[in-house]
């Protein structure tokens, strides 16, 4: 992709990919559901988790699998705050851009 991901976006991404699974996610199925939308890294997916995690928008969690234990993050309640603001200014933002694009006014 030609565009830039900025830090806000990624964010709403992913919380977006956990909101998406009741009883949370691991690390990797999350990287993977992101790729469906924009192009990330696993080492530049870990940090945002982390921070996420710090903002206090998810939570972590271990599962034990296959004899290992595998991190899993779920959406918090602050985190479902935080998306439904991502989402409103994405349907604002995306709008204007598409007006842009297609030569309407921006109202």
């Amino acid at each position: 992709m030609v565009f830039n991901t900025g830090a806000a976006l990624l964010d709403a991404v992913v919380l977006a990919a956990v909101s998406r699974e009741e009883d949370g996610t691991y690390g990797y199925k999350i990287t993977q559901d992101v790729r469906k939308a924009i192009e990330v890294s696993e080492s530049t997916l870990y940090p945002v988790l982390r921070r996420l995690q710090k903002d206090a928008c998810l939570e972590a969690y271990n599962v034990e699998c296959g004899g290992r234990n595998r991190r899993y993050y779920k959406i918090t309640e602050q985190g479902e705050k935080q998306l439904n603001l991502y989402k409103q200014e994405w349907k604002l933002y995306s709008s204007k851009i598409s007006a842009m694009f297609s030569g309407e006014e921006i109202v």
